[in-house]
C-alpha cells in the first residue's frame, strides 16, 4: 500500500512540473506593448517659410436707428338696384392712409418722430362727395433717460389737415344737396403744441408725458375760417386775429399693443388745461383695431372722441369699419 503511495505522488510531482515549465514558456512567448505605435516623421525644418495670411478688415457700424412704415388703401362700396325695397343708397368711398415712425437710441438719448396722415372721402347716389376722414398729425420727442423707465422730455408737435370742410343743406327749389358754410380747412385751425416735462415708459408698448410746462399755438391761416372784427371767436381765436397761445398742462398718453398675433390696438390719448382755464380741459382720445387677415389685407375698426369746448359745447365722435390693402416696411 505504501508502495502505490509513493508512485502516485511521483507521478504528481512529475505533472505539476510540466505544468510549470509550460507556464514558464508561454510567458516567453508572449509580446511585449510597443508604446512607438504611430513612427513620428521629422519636420523638414530647413523647408519651413512663413506664410502671410491676410485678414479683411471688417467695417462693422452700429446703427441707432430703426424705421417703420405703413401705407395703405380701404374702399367700400354698395348699389342696389331700381325695385330694392329693403331700402338704400348706393355710395362708394374711398380712404388713404401713411404712417411713419423713426427711433435713435443711444446710450441715455432717444430722438422719435411719428407722422400719421389720412384722408378719405365718401359719395352718396345724388348728394355731394363728402369727407370722411382728415388728419395730419407730426411728433417730434427728444428725451432723456433718468431711470429705466422714466425720463425728462421735450416734443414738438403739429396737427391740421389736408382738405377744406364744409357745411352742408338743401336748396329750396331744386332740394338739390348745397355748401352752405365753410368750417374747417388746411392750418384753419392749425396747431402747434410744444411741451416739456417727465415721461413714464416702463415697455416698447406703452407711455406716458406729463407736461407740466406746455405751450400751443392755434393758428387762423384762411379768410373763409378767421372772422373780422365784431364778429364770434372761432376756435378759441378772437374776432380779428389769426393767432392764440396758450399755456397748459397736458397728459399724452400712447399705447400700441398686439393682443393677439394677428390682431392690434393703437391708442393715443390727449388731456390738455389751460393754466386760464385748468378747470375745463381738452379732450381728444384716437384708438384703432386692426386684425390683420393676410400679409396685405386688413380689417380695421378706428374711433375719434374730442371735447374742447372752443368748438363744441358737446363730446364730437366718429367711427369707422374698413376693409383695405395696407404695406408694411420692414417686412
Amino acid at each position: 500500500m505504501l508502495k502505490k503511495i509513493n508512485v502516485l505522488f511521483v507521478v504528481y510531482l512529475l505533472v505539476m512540473s510540466q505544468i510549470s515549465v509550460a507556464q514558464v514558456d508561454l510567458k516567453g512567448l508572449r509580446e511585449k506593448p510597443d508604446t512607438n505605435i504611430v513612427a513620428k516623421p521629422q519636420a523638414p525644418v530647413a523647408n519651413l517659410q512663413e506664410v502671410s495670411v491676410p485678414i479683411p478688415k471688417l467695417d462693422l457700424e452700429i446703427n441707432y436707428w430703426k424705421h417703420w412704415t405703413k401705407f395703405g388703401v380701404n374702399m367700400n362700396q354698395a348699389s342696389f338696384s331700381e325695385n330694392w325695397n329693403a331700402g338704400g343708397v348706393n355710395s362708394i368711398s374711398i380712404g388713404l392712409l401713411g404712417w411713419h415712425k423713426s427711433e435713435y437710441n443711444k446710450n441715455n438719448f432717444q430722438y422719435v418722430t411719428e407722422l400719421d396722415l389720412r384722408y378719405g372721402k365718401i359719395r352718396n347716389k345724388d348728394q355731394l362727395a363728402k369727407k370722411n376722414n382728415d388728419r395730419i398729425f407730426w411728433d417730434h420727442k427728444i428725451a432723456h433717460k433718468l431711470s429705466k423707465s422714466w425720463a425728462l422730455y421735450f416734443s414738438v408737435t403739429f396737427e391740421s389737415q389736408f382738405d377744406v370742410g364744409y357745411k352742408y343743406g338743401r336748396d329750396q327749389e331744386t332740394n338739390d344737396e348745397i355748401i352752405t358754410d365753410t368750417v374747417s380747412a388746411f392750418m384753419a385751425p392749425g396747431y402747434f403744441t410744444e411741451s416739456f416735462g417727465l415721461e413714464y415708459k416702463p415697455d416698447n408698448t406703452f407711455s406716458l408725458r406729463l407736461g407740466t410746462g406746455t405751450a400751443r399755438q392755434t393758428l387762423l391761416l384762411d379768410n373763409r375760417i378767421a372772422q373780422p372784427e365784431g364778429g364770434s371767436e372761432v376756435y378759441g381765436v378772437e374776432p380779428g386775429l389769426r393767432f392764440r397761445n396758450d399755456l397748459a398742462f397736458q397728459i399724452t398718453a400712447n399705447l400700441d399693443r398686439n393682443l393677439s398675433k394677428n390682431l392690434n390696438l393703437k391708442a393715443r390719448y390727449n388731456l390738455f388745461a389751460d393754466y386760464k382755464e385748468i378747470s375745463d380741459p381738452d379732450h381728444r382720445l384716437d384708438a384703432t383695431l386692426t386684425a390683420k387677415v393676410t400679409n396685405l389685407v386688413n380689417v380695421s375698426l378706428s374711433g375719434i372722441m374730442v371735447y374742447n369746448s372752443a368748438e363744441a359745447d358737446k363730446v364730437q365722435y366718429s367711427q369707422a369699419l374698413a376693409l383695405g390693402l395696407t404695406y408694411a416696411l420692414p417686412r
